[in-house]
């Protein structure tokens, strides 16, 4: 079997690798000449953990290519996903240009039957479009007798986690409304389904919310627990106690539970706000859905009222210098959109502060989004070098035993703003350390 898949961000490289490992010939496209060539010579744009390896060995292999022509490959392909970005415009909808100029290119070159899948995160009715679409440009043609089937399979990879979640899929939905597309994406899918069938065939318009639902509901939980978390330190209880309590519920589960300093990403955002968008244009109030936002938006600016609290006021914190451990907005990834940690770097340099930052990863996504307006410290204890406060946005590994003596040396301060409750608060207040953390 032979595949296209358009768009070589991050979903679109993590298919088409995992489909080329599992056999399946994948030609990855992409405009970008740039991105291209760098892939052509093994240089991976994003960080995920195994796929550089994955993408080295496929290529060897002669199943994983990389082009910038769609139309190379029409001839021999029998799937194409498309899997280019979709970002969000300023009324909070999906912005669906890139996905229908690849539907109008694939109409104006397709010529044999072909099964065109939605894999990037679209609203209901996406692929009505991609149908008319590609059915316009068969129209100018005159060959409007060159069949094809929409299909939608929305992804669930989680960043830092990408590759073994497509390779050990919990469930793989494909929106269909053909036997013939059905009976294809079967097919492409098998070597998953071969310890267990996770394949769940759904009508389109239902695969094409799952996504949305499936990402709305985790951010809920999220929002939800930092909405406890604040009561918490209001009444004097524990949300790490709570946590344990309520997901001991096996109606609950203990998943996505964690009170921090809020959520960012390429989904979690970008989903919801499409989601109450397209609720908005049905007539719909997604009332829950909007408290979700309001309350990841209030959580991110948690760590400065902590900081701001400490010190009396925002005067107080000019001139200070604030170290931060994490820039990516999980660990695992160097992804920094929508990440907490922008919205505290840009608070803290209006409030005069002096920021020293340091990430295993994400350092040059940081440079390439703000420039040198902070220090971008060789490691860890580089970063709280003379720092007067430490703030901990992002839970890596590294930071979860810090060495206290090294910290005592080389901090002025002694406040710890722990945003992902990961520190062990015993062993810093013994080290003479003042923690604070989020519900406590």
């Amino acid at each position: 079997m032979r595949i296209a898949v358009v768009g070589t961000g991050y979903v679109g490289l993590v298919t088409g690798t995992c489909f080329s490992e599992m056999g399946v010939h994948v030609t990855c496209i992409d405009v970008d000449q740039n991105k291209i060539n760098a892939l052509n010579q093994g240089i991976i744009p994003i960080y995920e953990p195994g796929l550089e390896t994955l993408v080295h060995k496929n290529m060897k292999s002669g199943r994983l290519q990389f082009k910038t022509s769609l139309q190379d490959v029409m001839d021999h392909v029998d799937i194409i996903f498309i899997a280019v970005g979709t970002p969000p415009d300023e009324d909070g909808s999906a912005d669906l240009k890139y996905v229908l100029e690849v539907a109008h290119t694939i109409g104006r070159y397709i010529n044999h039957y072909t099964v065109v899948v939605t894999k990037s995160t679209v609203p209901v009715g996406t692929a009505i479009k991609v149908r008319q679409a590609i059915n316009s440009e068969l129209q100018q043609r005159g060959d409007t007798h060159i069949e094809f089937d929409v299909a939608s399979n929305p992804e669930f990879l989680k960043e830092g986690n990408a590759v073994k979640d497509f390779m050990s899929p919990d469930r793989v939905v494909v929106g269909v409304d053909s036997e013939r597309a059905r009976k294809l994406m079967a097919r492409l899918y098998k070597p998953f389904m071969i310890v267990s069938d996770r394949l769940i065939f759904t009508d389109i318009p239902s695969a094409e919310m799952i996504k949305y639902a499936a990402n709305s509901m985790l951010a809920t939980r999220i929002s939800f627990m930092n909405d406890i978390a604040n009561l918490c330190e209001l009444v004097g209880a524990d949300v790490n106690m709570v946590r344990k309590g309520i997901g001991s519920d096996t109606r609950i589960g203990k998943k996505f539970l964690y009170a921090g300093c809020g959520y960012g990403g390429s989904c979690f955002p970008k989903d919801v706000k499409a989601l109450i968008k397209t609720a908005a244009d049905n007539g719909y109030n997604m009332r829950v859905l909007q408290a979700v936002e309001d309350v990841n938006a209030e959580q991110k600016l948690v760590l400065y009222h902590k900081i701001v609290k400490y010190y009396g006021d925002e005067k107080a914190l000019e001139g200070k210098t604030v170290a931060m451990w994490g820039l990516a907005f999980k660990p695992e990834t160097d992804d920094m959109r929508e990440a907490p940690s922008l919205v505290l770097i840009d608070l803290l340099l209006k409030a005069g502060a002096h920021v020293r930052v340091y990430d295993p990863v994400a350092m040059d996504e940081c440079r390439r989004r703000i420039g040198v307006s902070v220090y971008y410290a060789r490691d860890m204890y580089d970063a709280v070098t003379g720092a007067d406060a430490l703030m901990l946005v992002t839970e890596w590994k590294e930071f979860r035993m810090p060495n206290t003596d090294q910290l005592s040396k080389k901090m002025l301060g002694r406040l710890i703003l722990d945003g992902r409750n990961i520190l062990d608060s015993e062993e810093l207040r013994h080290a003479g350390f003042e923690y604070h953390c989020i519900g406590k």
